[in-house]
């Protein structure tokens, strides 16, 4: 067993150096872990390698970036192939082209793509688009729920009970700074409730470019949008010219044509991320022809010139490439397979434990929920989340007894996962759970 923290460790005395050159030792706030974070030293299949030499099965993949674990083999060649052949060139390359049709033929709405380095750049030019195509400005987006850091979509995205409204969710900003015009472009409207969305959007219908919605959002409880929800809500937006944004950077991975075609929706533009670049930078905004055009440099006056100079870098597509062409629908099925297994052996520890818990997700993505408390909303599960004592605890038992999960209890499974493999985190959260200080635990 490791122990962690330790401030003889070598995570603890890189985070001492990594404080005097960097912000908070650090370039990404979402890996800010206290005392300090374990640095990696390498990975190999479905395990990690710290500084220390400790290593872990892991079950959160660079937030469900790494689909088909570390290092792949097959990924790794086609990357350092590219690689050989240049790094970057102010020139397209063929694998663009051939990463484009293998999205458009595996999702019904892809009728065109445009490659971006990150899921936020994806959503921000599709938020651009919106506004190109429709010729009005405001967007509406769902309560606490994350979009990238992009001002208009950070809009409400950690509202808490002192600021979030009552009737209707308030526009609140996230950063501070946030120039009070873009709150006033945006509507924020209940998750999964249809009837007050409804009655929100209907107040800004003539003003809408388009509505944002994430159909599997980890910080409204990682629970799956609702038929009706999503239903409802495509109808709103076609009956009122408004497009339909379908965030899919992380819930791309939950079926082989993506959320959209397992939860029977067909949105306007859909983002990507994550998955689709193979463990390097990337986003992608992909959607109708006719929509997507607005990026057509061919025009004498492009409604919105986009840019990039990484924009579908080749080693990017190469790996991507290999990646979802690994991806297969058999892939899929039998890592869903896998996923329908941890939730149900999550499920069972709590239960032979006798200690209150629950667990949500899709596909191959679980979340860890150290309570019985209705989380139907994102106020839920904030609420739920403030007043939570025990998560910490077994976040931290976890590390020491070889698991890596995400502090907010999300976690996500790799191709190159065994069935043995995956029992390990019921197991160790079992034995979590039987060793927990009872004054930690909710009550009911």
């Amino acid at each position: 067993m490791s122990t962690y923290p330790d401030e003889k460790s070598k995570s603890a005395q890189l985070y001492e150096r990594a404080c005097r050159v960097l912000p908070g030792g650090n370039s990404r706030s979402s890996i800010f872990q206290s005392p300090y974070p374990i640095y990696a030293q390498s990975g190999k299949g479905c395990r990690i390698t710290d500084v220390d030499g400790v290593e872990r099965i892991d079950f959160l993949n660079n937030y469900t970036t790494l689909i088909h674990g570390h290092a792949h083999p097959e990924i790794q060649a086609a990357v350092v192939k590219a690689l050989e052949r240049g790094a970057s060139f102010a020139h397209p390359t063929e694998s663009e082209i051939e990463m484009a049709e293998l999205l458009t033929e595996r999702v019904g709405s892809f009728e065109r793509v445009r490659f971006t380095n990150s899921g936020t750049e994806a959503v921000m030019n599709a938020v651009k688009a919106a506004r190109a195509y429709t010729g009005k400005t405001k967007i509406a987006k769902c309560e606490g729920c994350y979009h990238g850091v992009y001002d208009w979509t950070e809009v409400s995205l950690d509202s808490t009970p002192e600021n979030w409204g009552e009737e209707e969710p308030a526009a609140v900003a996230y950063c501070d700074g946030t120039p009070p015009s873009v709150l006033e472009d945006v509507v924020v409207i209940p998750y999964n409730d249809i009837d007050a969305a409804e009655r929100i959007l209907a107040q800004h219908a003539g003003e809408l470019a388009a509505v944002i919605v994430d159909p599997l959002p980890a910080r409204a409880g990682l629970i799956p949008a609702s038929d009706s929800f999503l239903t409802r809500l495509r109808s709103f937006t076609k009956g009122h010219g408004i497009l339909l944004i379908l965030d899919e950077v992380i819930s791309f991975r939950v079926g082989y044509h993506g959320a959209q075609t397992a939860l029977g929706v067909q949105p306007d533009l859909t983002t990507l991320g994550k998955i689709i670049g193979g463990g390097l930078p990337v986003g992608a905004l992909a959607g109708k022809a006719a929509i997507m055009e607005v990026f057509d440099p061919r025009q004498a006056r492009v409604p919105v010139p986009h840019a990039g100079t990484f924009n579908a870098n080749p080693l990017t597509m190469a790996g991507g490439l290999a990646a979802m062409r690994l991806l297969s629908q058999e892939a899929c099925e039998r890592l869903n397979t896998l996923g329908e297994r941890v939730r149900r052996e999550l499920r069972r520890a709590f239960n032979v434990a006798g200690v209150p818990g629950m667990i949500t997700g899709m596909g191959s993505l679980f979340m860890i929920h150290p309570h019985n408390k209705p989380i139907e909303s994102y106020r839920a599960v904030r609420t739920a989340r403030a007043a939570d004592k025990a998560f910490d605890w077994i976040f931290h038992y976890l590390l020491n007894h070889g698991i890596v999960m995400s502090a907010q209890g999300l976690g996500a499974l790799s191709t190159v996962m065994t069935e043995s493999d995956v029992d390990r985190l019921p197991e160790t959260l079992l034995a979590a759970l039987r060793e927990i200080p009872k004054e930690l635990l909710p009550e009911g």
